[in-house]
C-alpha cells in the first residue's frame, strides 16, 4: 500500500517574475510653521527630515539592511532621499530618483498649510475624509491623476526588476493610494502609516498583493 502524501503549510512566496516593493514612508519631516511656507519643489512642499525623523531614518535603515536589495527608489522631494540615505550607505545601492512615487499635490495648501488646516478642522478638512478625495482641497491634484501615476511609476518599477526585492521611499498619501489600489479598499483605507513604517507589496503585471502595512517595531528597540 502506498504511503499517503503530506502536504504542510508553507511560507509565501510571490508569484515566479514577481517584484516584492518594500514601501517605506519617509521620517518625520520639519515642523510647519504658522506665517511661513516650506521651500516648495515643482509646486510640492519640500521640508527636510527634523531630528526625530533623522533618528527613524538611521532605525528603518538599520532595519532593512538584514534585506536583500535589487534598488533603492526615492521620490524627487528631499525627505524620501534623506531617509534612504542610512541604508544607501549600508548597501552601497546608488538610489533612483521615481518623480512619480511624489506625495499628493496639495495645490493652495501646499507649503505647510495642510498641517494647519487638519489641526484646525477645517470643514474642507472634514469634508476630505468624509468623501475620502483628495480633489476636495482647493487645486489639489484629482483621484484619477494621482492613481494614474503612482500606478505607472509601480508598474516601472516591477518591469525592471523581476524576482527581485526593491525599497521604495515615498509618502503617506502615496503609499495608502498604491494599498488601496492592491487591495480594492476604500481610498484612505491605508492612509495612516506612520513615518518610517515599512509596508509590502508583491506586484506581478495587474496581480499587486499587499503582504504588509505599517511595521514599526523598528522604531521601538
Amino acid at each position: 500500500m502506498a504511503t499517503p502524501r503530506r502536504f504542510s503549510q508553507q511560507p509565501f512566496v510571490g508569484p515566479p517574475g514577481s517584484t516584492e516593493i518594500v514601501l517605506v514612508r519617509h521620517g518625520a519631516s520639519a515642523d510647519a510653521i504658522e506665517g511661513e511656507d516650506f521651500e516648495l519643489f515643482e509646486g510640492h512642499g519640500n521640508p527636510p527630515l527634523s531630528e526625530a525623523g533623522q533618528v527613524q531614518a538611521k532605525l528603518v535603515g538599520e532595519r532593512l539592511a538584514r534585506e536583500n536589495f535589487g534598488a533603492i527608489y526615492v521620490s524627487n522631494l528631499r525627505r524620501t532621499l534623506e531617509t534612504a540615505q542610512p541604508l544607501i550607505a549600508l548597501t552601497g545601492l546608488e538610489p533612483i530618483v521615481e518623480p512619480d512615487i511624489r506625495e499628493v499635490f496639495l495645490g493652495d495648501w501646499e507649503g505647510g498649510m495642510f498641517r494647519q488646516k487638519v489641526f484646525d478642522h477645517d470643514p474642507v478638512i472634514m469634508k476630505m475624509w468624509q468623501e475620502q478625495s483628495w480633489a476636495v482641497v482647493p487645486g489639489a491634484e484629482s483621484a484619477e491623476a494621482f492613481a494614474t501615476r503612482l500606478r505607472g511609476a509601480v508598474e516601472r518599477i516591477a518591469a525592471a526588476h523581476p524576482d527581485q526585492k526593491v525599497a521604495v521611499f515615498s509618502h503617506g498619501a502615496a503609499i495608502g493610494e498604491l494599498l488601496a489600489q492592491a487591495s480594492g479598499s476604500r481610498p484612505f483605507a491605508f492612509i495612516n502609516s506612520d513615518n518610517a513604517s515599512i509596508s509590502r507589496l508583491f506586484v506581478l503585471a495587474d496581480q499587486w498583493m499587499v503582504r504588509g502595512f505599517n511595521e514599526i517595531t523598528h522604531l521601538h528597540p
